[in-house]
């Protein structure tokens, strides 16, 4: 197994002993559902002071986020296994077991709009306005959530020279290495350092996982500066989507552990993500256009 000890030795950081769960009164808990929940926390609290700020009822966001955190789970883990179904078709047990990871946000996106779409018809509400207010805690539920990827040492990128400021170091099990060590990754640290796995015990590797939630982040500061001159209901939530199918394809180009879609070899959430963010640009486009036009007409 993965030894404790996760390095940036760039930025002079070396963490010893970082367990992937703790115990407490004899239960184990998982540091990345303890970080998941707390992502999910701190976003409803997010989207409920948003509420408040734009007039609208706090309340129904917090009734929305039980169903929505339910369903994007469930979603999660539905478009991962579907996406891994090679491995999952001779493992069903494996299929509701969430403890080692193995929750894909656009699954979790996916559903958690559908759900959005669904609640706000029956609740006879703006689905655009309410998309507005909810995207700023699912950003803030993304920056915290990834974080969950690094204490089970997963979603990181290739190997990275030691010029990379944010190069990570995972120690491991020589033992181990041969199956929890991508393929890629031995092969490009030998070449890199011409040293073996069990020379080295440890792979040098670029920390996606930290590169989408900086992404992420940066994305909020700057919708956070700008919500209040949007131009139309809706346009906040084109804007993240935008910029998260921006980040999200460049830095998935990075992984190493992408879920690959069948029979094209392409990485599906890149390509998701490359859709997703032309078809938001033509949207936002064909709207500010009309806008401007009407704003003409009326000069």
């Amino acid at each position: 197994m993965l030894l404790t000890s996760i390095q940036f030795p760039n930025l002079h950081i070396n963490i010893e002993n970082l367990p992937k769960s703790f115990s407490l009164f004899g239960i184990d808990i998982a540091f990345y559902g303890l970080i998941i929940a707390t992502g999910m926390i701190c976003g409803i609290l997010i989207a409920c002071r948003e509420a408040k700020r734009t007039g609208q009822n706090p309340n129904h966001y917090l009734d929305f986020a039980i169903y929505a955190i339910i369903f994007s789970v469930i979603g999660a883990r539905i478009y991962y296994v579907v996406f891994s179904w090679d491995y999952y078709k001779n493992n069903l047990s494996e299929i509701i077991n969430i403890r080692n990871g193995g929750l894909a946000i656009y699954g979790a996106i996916i559903a958690g709009v559908l759900t959005c779409f669904i609640y706000t018809r029956i609740k006879k509400m703006s689905f655009r306005t309410f998309c507005d207010t909810a995207i700023l805690g699912l950003m803030v539920g993304q920056i915290i959530g990834r974080w969950g990827n690094f204490f089970n040492r997963e979603a990181f990128g290739g190997v990275t020279p030691d010029g990379n400021p944010l190069a990570m170091r995972i120690y491991f099990d020589q033992y181990y290495h041969t199956y929890q060590v991508p393929q890629a990754v031995a092969a490009g640290m030998q070449e890199m350092t011409g040293k073996t796995m069990e020379q080295l015990g440890y792979i040098q590797v670029q920390p996606t996982f930290l590169y989408e939630s900086l992404w992420n982040l940066a994305l909020l500061v700057v919708i956070l500066i700008f919500r209040k001159k949007k131009k139309f209901e809706g346009e906040v939530t084109l804007w993240y989507v935008m910029g998260y199918g921006l980040g999200r394809a460049i830095i998935e180009g990075f992984r190493t552990d992408q879920l690959i879609m069948p029979m094209t070899g392409w990485p599906v959430s890149q390509f998701l993500s490359i859709v997703l963010l032309t078809a938001a640009l033509i949207v936002w486009g064909v709207i500010r256009y009309k806008i401007m036009l009407k704003t003409k007409t009326k000069k």
